[in-house]
Order: C-alpha cells, then structure tokens, then sequence
C-alpha cells in the first residue's frame, strides 16, 4: 500500500509498504478521508519524542471496514487504544487510560490505504454521513468534551454567558460552532491570521486580531485557549471576569508563567481537557449528522500524495482552511 511516512523533522514522503497482518482482535479499515491534527504537525517539526520516525501518522479518520466482524461497514475510530480495565476506562474516562496507546503515534496511523485498529475503536457510521464530514469526528469531539467539560463549572447557563474563544485552528474554530449551537448569544473568536479570520467570518463567526483589537480585561464569564502559548494564557487570565471559567485546549508550548495570583485573587477556575471519551465520539457523529455545525466550506480536501505540500501550507500559514482532509 501507498503511505505518508514522517521521515524526520519537516520531511515526509510518499512511500510503498506492506499492510500489516492483522492481530486477534483488530479489522482493517481502507481510509477514505483522514485529518491533519496540529499534533501531526507538532510531530513534524520534531517536537514529539512520542511519534519517532519513520512512522505513518495520522488519526482523524473515516472509512470502509475491509476485514473484520464489521465488514463491509462505513466506521470512524477512536484512535485512541485503551485497556478497558483500569480505573479510568472502568469509570467511563477512557481519554485518561492508564495504558492507553494510539494510532499514529505508538502504531502506523491514518495516512496511508488501509490501516489495523482493535475493532472495539470502531464507530459505524449513518448513511447520511459523508466520509469528508466523519473525519472530522476527532478533533470535533475534543471541542465537545472542553466546551461539556467546562459548562458544569459555570454558576449560570453556558448560553447566558460571553464567550472568548481564542483561535481560530480546527479546535477553535469547532469549539465555537458548537458554542453557536448551544445558543450562547455572545462569543468572540481570536485569531491573528487574517485568512482565517476570514474563514470564522465565512461560517457566520465574528472574528478579530487581539493584536490590533485587545480584548476588554476582566469581560469573559468563559474563555477557551484553543492554541495554548504563554500569551493565550496571558490573554485568557486577563479576560476572564471574576468567577469566571478558562478550558485550556491548545497544547503549542509549555512556556511563559502563568498569573496564578490573578487567578486566586479572582478565583478563576482553570481546567484542562484531553481528547475525548467513547461516548463524545457518538454523540459527535450524531452532531455531525444533523448538520447542526453548518456546511463544511471551511475544509480543504487533497489527494494523500500532496500531503507534503498541505504540511508545508500549514506550517506556513497559506491556507485559509481550518482543516485539510486527505484522501488516498
């Protein structure tokens, strides 16, 4: 089969390799339509001792089950591999499995044909999900936890409160979607990179550069940093109003201090979220299904050959898309 191997840092490469034997267990799942996550790119630049080369990366993925008990079956996947018996999996928090492992990370991942995943990852698919709109399950679902995860924080309803989203990437940009549809009426989006403002603003977002336009101080009841540097961080305890709530999604670096007194002294909650559980995936896929994040236009879709390129793109920030779907 024909697979995008990250090679070292800031190369990949189209290569031929042999489909793995499946395992007790596992299906083989021919990909049709699979994501670039900011951690493939995190991995690209060399920052993931995790993801070694050469490895296929890859793990927002939809599909056609080709072997295993779900023949013939349209699936996406939780990529993320647990055990199904410690603690965390036994109380339904399986993003925090103590033995979890992961496609495209400790695994060949979804840039290729066909990849081998345990059967119990798969999701089945409704009719009227396109395999474009399923891909997106992933990085949905990680927005749905945050955005879940921080409302049974807030004293008052999460659509009564103003909402600062800050950056407009996949997760941000998803994050606010779903915002919308819980009906929060005031929400701001962040975004310095002017073709992705305009990208918010296409799908119906308002969107502005904080570095132009700060932010008033002390004016959010909720602020979500979906890029995760010492300046969002900086921004988002600056813009939260007393009381308030910030979810720290974006995981870019880990630099920079944080303001632990305005914290305290505005008794801020600050959360973090990782990933998403089984029953997020479901309920993303039922989301996605019914359309209610609106159409799609702000995905790219290109062959897996050109994936080079789409990295490179995004690196450089030439690309409007929030998102950029592979198809093999």
């Amino acid at each position: 089969m024909r697979a995008l191997y990250y090679v070292g840092a800031e190369q990949v490469e189209m290569r031929e390799t042999e489909e793995l034997p499946l395992a007790e267990g596992e299906s083989r799942v021919l990909i049709q339509a699979t994501g670039i996550c900011g951690s493939d790119l995190h991995a690209f630049h060399g920052h993931d001792p995790r993801r070694k080369p050469p490895l296929i990366l890859g793990h927002e993925a939809a599909g056609e089950v080709i072997e295993g008990p779900l023949l013939g079956k349209r699936v996406t996947m939780n990529p993320l591999i647990i055990c199904g018996h410690c603690d965390y999996c036994m109380e339904g928090r399986q993003n925090l499995c103590a033995n979890r492992t992961m496609i495209g990370m400790t695994r060949p991942g979804s840039f290729a044909e066909t990849l081998t995943i345990p059967s119990h990852c798969l999701i089945e698919l409704p009719d009227t999900l396109s395999a474009e709109a399923a891909a997106l399950t992933e990085p949905t679902a990680t927005a749905l936890h945050g955005v879940n995860r921080l409302a049974v924080c807030l004293p008052r309803p999460l659509s009564e409160a103003r909402v600062l989203v800050i950056g407009a990437g996949a997760i941000g940009l998803l994050t606010a979607l779903i915002l919308r549809h819980k009906g929060v009426r005031h929400l701001a989006l962040a975004e310095t990179n002017p073709l992705r403002r305009s990208t918010a603003e296409s799908a119906g977002l308002t969107a502005f550069d904080p570095r132009t336009d700060a932010p008033d101080a002390d004016a959010f009841g909720a602020v979500f940093d979906c890029v995760g540097t010492a300046p969002t961080r900086a921004m988002a305890v600056q813009c939260i109003r007393p009381g308030g709530v910030i979810m720290h999604l974006g995981l870019q670096d880990n630099e920079g201090e944080l303001d632990t007194r305005a914290i305290t002294l505005k008794e801020v909650a600050f959360l973090g979220a990782y990933t998403y559980t089984t029953a997020d995936l479901r309920a993303t896929v039922d989301l996605l299904d019914s359309q209610a994040l609106g159409e799609l236009s702000w995905v790219e879709i290109r062959r897996l050959d050109e994936g080079a390129g789409a990295f490179a793109d995004l690196v450089e920030g030439r690309t409007p898309a929030a998102k950029i779907l592979l198809t093999p």
